[in-house]
């Protein structure tokens, strides 16, 4: 199922999608724990946005960058719910080939931001405990609003030319996936034209923004042990530090699973396509299902908002 391009060789209409290899006959099974997912993904994230909204007391630098963080986990899942759930509930392996450019364009835009939120984050977090007095003065709605803008516009921008530069390859025939969804180091393999420019650009990207964010959360941190090891007294180090906890929490939730796909992506070519399939969904299932657990756990004001939610909502029935 393919189109003929004189210029560019065949195009395929369409990719196929794979689930979980060997157990297709288990995919109804499977689709109740992937729906448990998307649910607990959601309700956890929506419930977090929920609270932050509804209560000015959380209308804070550090609780807006946590809107930004659930707004970039619900799009990550959002990106992935139409062909993951019509694999293993209904069957559909197939996507157009726009679709799937979409699809990879849309999980890793927001990958990128995610990644960039959580950079923010840390430098939220630096000021607090850098400069308090000073916090609410330096990460002023409007800088915080800025820093959303361009943090959406920088991922939009970055993944465009690579959408454009895949579009542009010949197929000639070769259209299987290993995912259950379209992502750039699955389906830079399959074009059988030159792929040096895709490589070098997809190359800049991740070392501008995965490989520079990480770098600068490590700094970051590195100046945040280094203001709290200047603070007197041992209990003013242990709330200083408190509050890091959930974003330490995120942080390596978000960066082992992609290190761990883009590990097997590049060298494991030898290695189980169970095992592919396994840290793709790692890497977009984890910090999203992860996130909001750990901030309603570890995060006073955010437990307390959903406490009294729960409340409200039991008093008025």
């Amino acid at each position: 199922m393919k189109n003929f391009s004189s210029s560019l060789g065949f195009l395929p209409t369409t990719f196929i999608l794979v689930g979980i290899p060997g157990l297709e006959a288990e995919y109804i099974w499977i689709s109740i724990p992937f729906c448990l997912i998307y649910i607990i993904i959601f309700l956890g994230n929506g419930t977090i946005l929920h609270v932050i909204r509804r209560d000015p007391h959380l209308h804070q630098p550090m609780y807006l960058f946590l809107v930004m963080l659930a707004l970039t986990e619900v799009g990550v899942s959002a990106s992935t719910l139409p062909t993951v759930l019509g694999i293993f509930l209904f069957g559909t392996n197939e996507i157009s080939f726009d679709s799937c450019l979409f699809q990879m364009f849309s999980i890793h835009s927001f990958s990128i931001m995610e990644s960039a939120v959580l950079l923010a984050m840390s430098v939220d977090r630096l000021v607090a405990i850098y400069s308090p007095l000073r916090y609410t003065a330096i990460l002023t709605f409007p800088r915080i609003t800025c820093i959303g803008v361009l943090i959406g516009l920088k991922s939009i921008i970055l993944m465009a030319p690579l959408t454009l530069l895949l579009w542009r390859l010949p197929f000639c025939g070769h259209n299987g996936l290993s995912h259950s969804y379209c992502l750039h180091p699955n389906l830079i393999h399959l074009p059988c034209g030159d792929i040096t420019i895709n490589n070098i650009y997809g190359l800049f990207i991740v070392i501008s923004t995965f490989g520079l964010d990480s770098l600068l959360i490590v700094v970051s941190y590195g100046l945040i042990l280094y203001t709290v090891l200047c603070i007197a007294t041992g209990d003013g180090r242990r709330k200083a530090l408190n509050t890091c906890g959930s974003h330490i929490c995120a942080v390596l939730a978000y960066y082992v699973p992609m290190i761990g796909l883009s590990m097997v992506h590049r060298f494991g070519h030898h290695v189980s396509p169970l095992l592919q399939v396994i840290m793709a969904n790692a890497y977009l299932f984890f910090p999203p299902v992860v996130n909001p657990i750990v901030y309603s756990i570890k995060t006073k004001d955010i437990r307390h908002g959903i406490v009294r939610m729960l409340l409200e909502k039991c008093a008025a029935v």
